[in-house]
């Protein structure tokens, strides 16, 4: 099932995040509930938090352990007392609506030389990686988390990365993605035949439109022209297009192991 997203507004601005390159922080939200916030006016904007959001979206849908998504709505004056220049900055440009992900306390950083990945996880975390084109599971960064002893996927923001290229949307689509070779869990993928199977039987594109649709039209009013739809359509048409072409970013997967 597609997760519908519920809305929170913030109540409590916590801590930066200062580890993440966007400035996330860690905020309390109306419903008690702690959120890491992924803001709207941080460096790469609303093509980050469209990133993440279909990132996480497609990850839920396929089984995969992500904390729950919400939008997150920022009042103008929030933040107001703020007393460091940069974060009150970010604040301000982030009024409106906003992306926020369940706050795992105590979670820990995955570790590749001391922690352990099923190579059944490790094979679907691939293939995703894959079909979305995130850049950032590598080593040095593996945007994974141990979490009551569990693996959970965060931050899917450096993810379809064509937009920052809106022109190249459909040879991108199509492209092996060679980067598959860097990433964090590629030598444990060993099941990649039988997650492809899987996924490719599950995703559709039935099921892709209904996840464009989600993207919310405050994450969509760009100056570059397009209107609202014609950008729901090119993220729909990319991701069509790559599962029509999955067996391409397999086979680079696999030549990758």
């Amino acid at each position: 099932m597609i997760p519908k997203l519920r809305t929170v507004t913030v109540t409590r601005y916590i801590t930066p995040l200062r580890e993440g390159g966007s400035l996330p922080a860690l905020a309390e939200a109306c419903d008690d509930f702690k959120y890491v916030i992924k803001f709207r006016g941080a460096g790469h904007g609303v093509k980050a938090l469209i990133s993440e959001l279909l990132g996480g979206i497609i990850a839920q849908y396929l089984g995969l352990p992500v904390p729950e998504l919400v939008f997150i709505e920022l009042d103008e004056a929030f933040g107001q007392t703020e007393g460091d220049e940069e974060i009150q900055d970010l604040l301000k440009f982030s009024k409106g609506l906003n992306l926020g992900l369940h706050y795992l306390s105590g979670a820990v950083t995955y570790d590749v030389a001391t922690n352990d990945c099923d190579e059944l996880l490790a094979s679907k975390i691939v293939w995703l990686d894959s079909f979305i084109t995130n850049v950032d599971r590598t080593f040095r960064n593996t945007n994974l988390l141990i979490w009551h002893k569990e693996l959970w996927l965060i931050d899917h923001g450096a993810s379809f990365y064509f937009h920052h290229n809106w022109e190249n949307w459909e040879k991108t689509s199509v492209t092996p993605f060679p980067l598959i070779k860097d990433h964090a869990l590629i030598e444990k993928a060993t099941k990649l035949d039988e997650v492809h199977r899987e996924f490719t039987s599950k995703l559709n594109d039935d099921v892709l439109r209904e996840m464009v649709n989600i993207i919310p039209d405050a994450f969509l009013n760009w100056e570059e022209g397009p209107s609202n739809e014609e950008i729901r359509d090119v993220y729909f048409k990319f991701l069509s297009n790559r599962l029509a072409h999955a067996d391409v970013f397999l086979k680079a997967a696999q030549d990758a192991r």
